[in-house]
């Protein structure tokens, strides 16, 4: 009733799942990761108590394939199953139950593992492929996975409802306070993957630093005409105080500034005269939100 992948990133260490189901909530029962020890999918007649106990047994330096034979070893319904773990070198096995739903297996690859179950045929194949040769780093390569799972005669064939993406890195999380560097899921949707593929660009955008910095764009010309009326039009910006023309000094810059507080993309905020193209096009886009005066409750 599910289809997974579990990948390693050997240049940056991340691990990670991506998951979609015909099961509502689907990324509170089947990923399960910790940075710098491994990650790991349970699925079909899902035992949860494998997450834990497996994170659990890799921190102890056991690798992916004794934690997994130790897992399934001590359940009597292992042939219901469907799990797949990978460690902190990369190194990764899988296992898929001969009573599980038809079409079930699974594809082990460098540093990956795709299983499925109650699948069209070909699905995890799709999967693997598209992760092998997708650019990028392992958030990349998981959605690509995920993509070509949702592609048409492929995925769950009861249909589509929930999805989730884990992936995660040491201080990774938000003010490197945890490790999720990525946590996001979709719990109830006719489109999970395709949300969950929204729902990212705006966590890209909001919490992570993985634009180029070719990427950035000087606010000047055309640029700071459009981002002047926005920041006007919104109330950060008093028109009669402004530059004129595509002039761009501190009045602006301290409204720019509020603008990217009030919409949460602090990690986005540059004092250098520059703004992300991804932070340009979403105000053009979206605009954000109005101005609101903040004021500590010390204030008060």
């Amino acid at each position: 009733m599910t289809f997974s992948i579990i990948g390693y990133d050997p240049n940056t260490g991340d691990l990670g799942v991506a998951v979609q189901s015909k099961f509502m909530c689907i990324g509170i029962v089947t990923p399960f990761a910790k940075a710098n020890v491994g990650a790991l999918a349970t699925q079909s007649w899902i035992n949860t108590t494998y997450g834990p106990r497996g994170i659990e047994m890799l921190e102890t330096g056991m690798g992916a394939k004794q934690v997994l034979k130790k897992l399934i070893s001590t359940d009597e319904m292992r042939e219901y199953r469907q799990a797949a773990i990978i460690d902190s070198t990369g190194a990764v096995d899988a296992f898929t139950g001969k009573d599980c739903f038809y079409w079930a297996g699974h594809i082990i690859g460098d540093n990956f593992s795709c299983q499925g179950n109650i699948c069209y045929e070909g699905t995890v194949e799709s999967m693997a492929k598209a992760f092998e040769t997708q650019k990028g780093d392992l958030i990349d390569k998981l959605l690509a996975a995920m993509k070509a799972g949702d592609e048409e005669r492929r995925g769950d064939v009861r249909g589509k409802q929930a999805a989730a993406l884990l992936v995660v890195r040491e201080k990774g999380g938000y003010e490197g306070l945890n490790d999720r560097y990525v946590d996001i899921r979709v719990d109830e949707h006719t489109e999970p993957i395709k949300e969950l593929c929204r729902i990212f660009e705006l966590y890209d955008l909001t919490f992570l630093a993985r634009e180029a910095t070719s990427n950035l764009l000087t606010i000047e010309g055309e640029i700071s005409i459009k981002i002047k009326q926005i920041l006007i039009e919104l109330g950060y910006l008093n028109e009669a105080e402004a530059a004129k023309g595509d002039g761009w000094e501190k009045v602006e810059r301290d409204a720019l500034e509020a603008w990217i507080g009030i919409n949460n993309f602090e990690s986005k905020w540059r004092d250098d005269g520059t703004i992300w193209k991804s932070i340009y096009g979403y105000m053009m886009k979206e605009k954000g939100t109005s101005f609101v005066s903040l004021r500590k409750m010390s204030e008060w």
